[in-house]
């Protein structure tokens, strides 16, 4: 495997290196190679050169098995441009229409949902991941005048909805969940009547070829509420950009927290390169201090192991997490784990 590493700012390269040490860890125990190239793109770099992605970055980037994100974000540079110029524009040049995002509440970490455990919380959220209103499509008209107009123009192509939408499909069946293999819709068709009626006739058309499972949809407001009251309902979710986004981090907060949620951005066409991540930010103000959690960081290597075919060193990983979750640490909140990030990496490597 050959592994593009982007550490980030902040506490982004604490939590990379405990990410790291696992994998080597996982390697050894299972007898695979991996090659790892770091690269330092992100606040700092902006900082110094003006540049988010030097010219040809995303050509040698593809030229990666994976990337794997430690995180961004600098407090110097002003919101929006490293998300944009940096983690957008990968996700688009490198064609990673797939957002995948577990949310699962692991053992011993708390959920804000009363009477609500792990058994309850464990689904997944397919998000689509190039179109929508992140394209960039629109403007001004007399900006800064009393007339101001702005246009955010959302797209969707059959293409993307379709692609997007059997993936969705595919993921339910290999995840075969023993309560049954359900997968929910998830937009506004009752108001966005263009776009997601295109989405709604695209998901009728691709479900004939997958009888085995379970079809449901919800208006994107039901699902918020479904996703706080009765989240055990759901098994896959496939979602738009837009909703997508703002749906996990609600699921964030229902396993526990940025601290423990992980994400891939995935191309899984042949050839695709596709980057995994810590959901939670850079985290400036712990930066050093060498007490926040690696958690979603290390979750996040599993992924990766999961997409590039170790299946086994990703599920050793999953469970190690868990025996560090649910019997190790006292908290998953920066400096009250009971552990350093560098403890809790190590106690991950113990427990493979």
């Amino acid at each position: 495997m050959k592994i593009a590493v982007i550490p980030g700012d902040g506490t982004g390269p604490e939590v990379t290196n405990e990410a790291i040490k696992v994998l080597a860890a996982v390697a050894e125990k299972d007898s695979f190679d991996y090659e790892l190239t770091p690269f330092d793109f992100g606040g700092e770099r902006y900082l110094k050169t003006g540049e988010t992605l030097p010219e040809g970055a995303i050509e040698e980037l593809q030229q990666f098995d994976s990337i794997y994100l430690g995180a961004i974000g600098h407090p110097d540079v002003q919101p929006g441009i490293l998300e944009k110029g940096l983690l957008l524009n990968l996700r688009f040049q490198l064609d990673q229409y797939v957002n995948l995002r577990p949310i699962t509440l692991y053992p011993g970490v708390e959920t804000p949902l009363a009477g609500k455990g792990p058994e309850d919380i464990d689904f997944v959220v397919v998000r689509e991941n190039t179109e929508d209103m992140y394209c960039g499509v629109g403007g001004f008209l007399k900006k800064g005048t009393a007339d101001e107009v702005a246009t955010q123009t959302a797209i969707y192509t059959r293409k993307g909805c379709e692609r997007i939408i059997r993936y969705a499909f595919e993921y339910t069946q290999k995840r075969n969940n023993p309560k049954g293999k359900r997968l929910t819709l998830v937009a506004k068709t009752n108001v966005l009547t263009y776009g997601h009626d295109l989405i709604w006739r695209t998901f009728q058309d691709v479900a004939k070829d997958y009888p085995d499972v379970e079809q449901d949809y919800n208006h994107v407001d039901a699902c918020c509420m479904w996703m706080v009251k009765n989240p055990e309902f759901y098994d896959v979710i496939v979602t738009t950009n837009m909703f997508g986004d703002i749906i996990t981090d609600l699921g964030a907060m229902i396993q526990g927290g940025m601290g423990v949620a992980a994400g891939g951005n995935i191309n899984p066409d042949p050839g695709g390169t596709s980057m995994f991540e810590c959901m939670g930010g850079s985290a400036p103000k712990y930066t050093g201090q060498n007490v926040i959690n690696p958690i979603a960081a290390i979750a996040a290597m599993a992924m990766l192991l999961e997409e590039s075919g170790h299946t086994e060193s990703a599920t050793r990983i999953t469970e190690a997490i868990k025996t560090v979750t649910g019997t190790k640490m006292e908290s998953q909140a920066a400096g009250r784990m009971g552990y350093s990030t560098s403890e809790v990496g190590d106690l991950v490597c113990q427990n493979l």
